[in-house]
């Protein structure tokens, strides 16, 4: 690599945090931001996979494991209490950690609402909240604090795919709160983005792409014939994290093979 793009993709010296970075697309962008310089903390909901996960991509740079159910906001200052604990401060915040129910809307329960839009829309405001002092302590207006909120196209389509309405309900509430947190933290030096995947491999769409037949129906309705791959969504998040993306904020990145047109 030149030293210019060296320059402007590395993440060297950074701190990130990662919900639900133990699998799926949490853990194809701590493996990108690892990779690319950045310590990498991450967080889920279950210990095993978490300390496992941290673990093997350990052989990628350091990388810690924090586990905790974000979906109790209680939790979340013990999160930030982690973090604090590293003694590093925090430079990236990647809120990833979600869930999906789906059900008929007329069997839809209250239950599979409250679940979803709590862990995929309050959890990730509050964990921003309690981390403002962490991000804006090392941040300035040329090297901001970055947030980066896990959307989904599904969050911009109409079509409740899997009768999932609390879930493209979320995605598309924490779409347009990225777009309020990034007018309300520029002037603390951070901003925020969001990333809207469309069909990557995952536990969460594992009915899309766990058997060659799933994944050959799904992936004919994808415009690039294909589902994403790791570095798809990795290379986008390095994007937003580095001084390549350091005058974008409040700014929505498909990335979805097109799936969304």
């Amino acid at each position: 690599m030149s030293e210019y793009l060296d320059n402007l993709f590395t993440l060297n010296g950074k701190t990130a945090l990662v919900t639900g970075g133990a699998k799926g697309i949490g853990r194809m962008i701590s493996e990108a931001l690892l990779q690319s310089g950045a310590r990498v903390l991450i967080s889920s909901r279950s210990a095993v996979d978490c300390e496992a996960a941290a673990a093997e991509m350990s052989s990628l740079g350091d990388c810690r494991a924090f586990p905790r159910d974000l979906s109790k906001v209680e939790n979340i200052a013990a999160l930030v209490a982690d973090v604090e604990a590293v003694g590093f401060g925090l430079d990236i915040l990647v809120n990833n950690s979600g869930a999906t129910w789906g059900a008929p809307i007329d069997e839809f329960p209250e239950a599979g609402w409250d679940k979803v839009m709590d862990l995929n829309v309050k959890s990730p405001f509050f964990l921003v909240q309690k981390l403002l002092p962490l991000l804006s302590a090392g941040a300035s207006s040329a090297d901001p604090a970055r947030i980066i909120n896990i959307g989904s196209i599904a969050g911009m389509m109409g079509k409740p795919g899997g009768a999932a309405y609390s879930y493209m309900a979320s995605k598309s509430a924490i779409l347009h709160l990225t777009r309020g947190l990034a007018f309300d933290l520029a002037s603390r030096d951070i901003t925020a983005n969001a990333i809207a995947p469309g069909l990557f491999p995952s536990k969460m769409s594992n009915h899309l792409t766990g058997d060659e037949e799933a994944r050959k129906m799904s992936t004919a309705e994808i415009p690039l014939g294909r589902i994403g791959t790791p570095d798809d969504i990795g290379g986008v998040a390095v994007l937003l994290c580095s001084k390549a993306g350091a005058y974008m904020t409040g700014s929505v990145v498909t990335v979805s093979g097109g799936l969304d047109l």
